[in-house]
């Protein structure tokens, strides 16, 4: 089994408009969004991101439909193209890939909690952009108020999940870390 992940920064001049094309997938790709899975995916995905931002005292994220029907084709697009690629979209993106010979599946809290595992390399007494912490810093973004997420698979155990997140974050610009990447709160 072997997991990736694939994050980045931006600043607020980086951001372009979205865009995206896509190939008629193909019948090996299985559409998770045209299965009863899904939604319990999604669901569960959500959960996972809402858990670990009250922690940090960040608000919870909705799940928003048009955002989970533009990753599910990202997610479709990777498979497709067998690659680890950020779109060129102007919202958060988070990228999760996992490849297992026994097709295990994939819950949505997999692929948050392996993008929060990041918080280990993440400094607060300096806040600000910070190498492989991207994931975990766009988990807890306090301004990102809305997500989408999809998970495609080639049948044969290869899986992508991406999340996207309204507004986006790990902006660069000054104050934007501190504002927005919280220590974790203290328990009772």
């Amino acid at each position: 089994m072997c997991p990736w992940v694939l994050g980045g920064k931006v600043s607020e001049s980086d951001r372009k408009p979205p865009t995206f094309t896509t190939k008629d997938t193909t019948s090996q790709i299985r559409m998770a969004g045209l299965s009863a899975n899904t939604s319990n995916f999604q669901k569960e995905a959500l959960e996972a991101h809402n858990a670990r931002r009250q922690q940090h005292g960040a608000p919870p994220l909705s799940l928003d439909l048009d955002l989970c029907r533009e990753t599910q084709k990202w997610a479709e697009h990777l498979v497709q193209q067998n690659a680890l690629q950020h779109s060129d979209t102007d919202l958060g993106e988070n990228i999760y890939y996992k490849w297992s010979s026994n097709k295990a599946p994939v819950s949505g809290k997999d692929a948050v909690e392996s993008w929060y595992s990041e918080i280990k390399d993440y400094d607060f007494s300096e806040p600000g952009y910070q190498k492989k912490t991207g994931h975990f810093t766009q988990v807890v973004w306090k301004d990102s108020q809305e997500m989408g997420i999809g998970l495609a698979t080639d049948g044969k155990g290869k899986v992508f999940v991406v999340a996207r997140y309204r507004p986006a974050g790990n902006i660069t610009n000054p104050g934007y870390y501190e504002r927005n990447v919280l220590p974790p709160q203290r328990a009772g």
